[in-house]
């Protein structure tokens, strides 16, 4: 999870309409789904299905095999993060898969900690940052208000957990470039699950391109739930 972004929302934007998720998918759906087009060079019109992915969409109430074995070690615990924040399986166990492989001391450059890569200022107090239950809480609180800011769409969700909330209500052009390829990834890997491709070849795609490192890193220090 990236540090949120330093422009905020619309200038004129009240503090009333910012807090109305309606009010906010209108706004989302002004910019234009073919935006989503310039998250990377060859994506194709075909995919613009992908991009209004949305929560609906996700199986519930299981864990797709797809994921990788460190993730997949943190099953029992991703089904039931899910419940308590009303959130798709499939979404928690992709950002658990990009952002640490199911490593629960992965660290980021710019200061993001565990499972789900949450930056310190989420954290209250004493909190352990590495401790699993505290980091799913901060991270899966955060996820569930840019799910609720984006009115269900899971690839502006994406967007908004990596850049921050304010990012949702960007075009994606302005996204960082870090933010246009997790949900490139993001996306792809729940779409592929959502359509029953197993294994996942956007799930293997970004394994190829340096997530493989980050799931041997996970298995040599041999980290698994208690």
């Amino acid at each position: 999870m990236l540090k949120p972004i330093a422009r905020g929302l619309p200038a004129g934007l009240s503090p009333a309409v910012r807090a109305v998720p309606g009010v906010l998918s209108l706004l989302l759906a002004l910019s234009g789904a073919r935006a989503y087009a310039a998250l990377r060079p060859g994506w194709q019109a075909v995919e613009e299905r992908r991009l209004v992915l949305s929560a609906s969409d996700l199986a519930p109430g299981s864990l797709s095999s797809a994921f990788t074995p460190g993730v997949q070690a943190w099953a029992p615990e991703i089904l039931q993060w899910s419940e308590e924040h009303a959130l798709e399986p499939a979404l928690v166990a992709t950002v658990m898969q990009i952002e640490s492989c199911g490593s629960t001391h992965a660290t980021s450059p710019s200061g993001a900690m565990g499972l789900f890569q949450v930056m310190p200022f989420h954290f209250h107090g004493n909190e352990d940052p590495y401790d699993p239950a505290t980091n799913a809480l901060r991270g899966l609180n955060y996820l569930a208000g840019a799910l609720q800011l984006s009115g269900g769409r899971v690839d502006l969700a994406l967007a908004g957990y990596n850049a921050g909330h304010s990012a949702i209500l960007l075009p994606p052009a302005e996204w960082p470039a870090e933010t246009q390829r997790y949900v490139y990834w993001g996306a792809g890997i729940l779409d592929d699950i959502a359509a029953g491709r197993i294994p996942s070849p956007r799930l293997e795609e970004w394994a190829r391109a340096g997530g493989d490192h980050l799931c041997a890193e996970t298995r040599s220090v041999a980290l698994a739930p208690p």
